[in-house]
């Protein structure tokens, strides 16, 4: 299942890895729209898309984001053109999002809000994932959040815009 909506190459490729909170989901959706990236969804899924708190926390942006589901990872990486840039986001590793140098069309992977990413997948993919610093005593970010973070550094290198 998908929805195309936009007619310019995306930014990035945000890939939720069996995500289980709507509203996060949609939150995702909406950044993904205000910075022209595409939203790709492993399942299962703990909501259905049409979950109304999905489309409430993507407020009505939901109908402008293009996005794609998948059933499994393996049909997701099926696709991908380039492993090298695709790069995934975990709290279990040293290097961090700085260490990166983004380019135009890179996928960002993201576990699933409970467990973050499997192991195997963290294991196979040790050079190209990622963590995001925290120095405050909390185990995690929120998925949306992390999303965020790591999409707007991605923009920053990337466009002319300079902080």
């Amino acid at each position: 299942m998908e929805a195309n909506n936009s007619p310019l190459s995306p930014l990035f490729k945000v890939v939720l890895l069996e995500p289980e909170i709507p509203q996060n989901t949609g939150n995702i959706g909406r950044t993904c729209v205000g910075t022209n990236c595409e939203l790709h969804i492993i399942g299962p899924t703990g909501f259905e898309i049409t979950d109304a708190n999905l489309k409430r926390a993507g407020l009505d942006y939901w109908q402008h984001l293009t996005w794609h589901q998948y059933k499994s990872y393996d049909e997701w990486f099926a696709q991908v053109e380039d492993p090298k840039r695709v790069f995934y986001f975990s709290t279990k590793v040293k290097q961090t999002y700085f260490d990166v140098q983004y380019q135009k069309g890179d996928w960002l992977v993201f576990g699933k809000e409970t467990k973050g990413l499997p192991p195997e997948i963290i294991n196979n993919n040790l050079n190209q994932t990622l963590t995001i610093p925290q120095t405050g005593p909390v185990r995690s970010l929120n998925l949306a959040t992390a999303v965020a973070i790591a999409v707007y550094e991605g923009y920053r290198q990337v466009s002319h815009f300079k902080a």
